[in-house]
């Protein structure tokens, strides 16, 4: 995991490191570096996860699938992972549309909603590359509040009047 640490870094320094929000993504990044060492690919997609989140100023709880109780089908399991955190929405990829059965979020009160980042602005290379494009160039405060004002507008967060 060595060398996987020293080439996600390099990559990164290279794409971003003159980029105007690169020192506070540069900092975030310390303990996904450090997970690295763990040998394990769990704790690189946790630290990440919660580095990224941290940086949008997401204050939310993390859970771990494996503890939460859930049957096996995919769709079944998204469902029953959703309604054990209190999800009332499941933002769903493209990819994940073409296979979702709906019916299990449905008896549990989770409605799926197709996700589709916009096509201009702040989005509008969104598909082709990171989200960490948009952190290092618009900011982590910039970034933060296009998606809280995206989760207001859709109220995902069931916090829209």
């Amino acid at each position: 995991m060595a060398a996987a640490r020293r080439r996600a870094s390099t990559i990164l320094r290279q794409q971003y490191g003159t980029s105007p929000h690169w020192p506070a993504l540069d900092r975030a990044l310390q303990p996904v570096w450090n997970a690295f060492d763990t040998g394990r690919v769990a704790p690189v997609a946790t630290a990440s996860t919660r580095a990224l989140l941290g940086l949008l100023g997401w204050r939310g709880q993390i859970f771990t699938s494996s503890a939460l109780p859930a049957r096996t089908g995919r769709s079944e399991r998204l469902a029953d992972l959703a309604d054990a955190t209190g999800a009332r929405a499941y933002l769903c990829g493209t990819g994940g549309m073409t296979y979702l059965d709906h019916a299990p979020c449905t008896e549990l009160g989770v409605a799926v909603v197709p996700f589709l980042s916009p096509a201009t602005g702040l989005w509008a290379s969104g598909r082709q590359v990171s989200a960490l494009r948009a952190l290092v160039f618009r900011g982590p405060d910039a970034v933060g509040a296009r998606f809280r004002a995206l989760a207001f507008a859709h109220d995902v967060l069931g916090c829209a009047a």
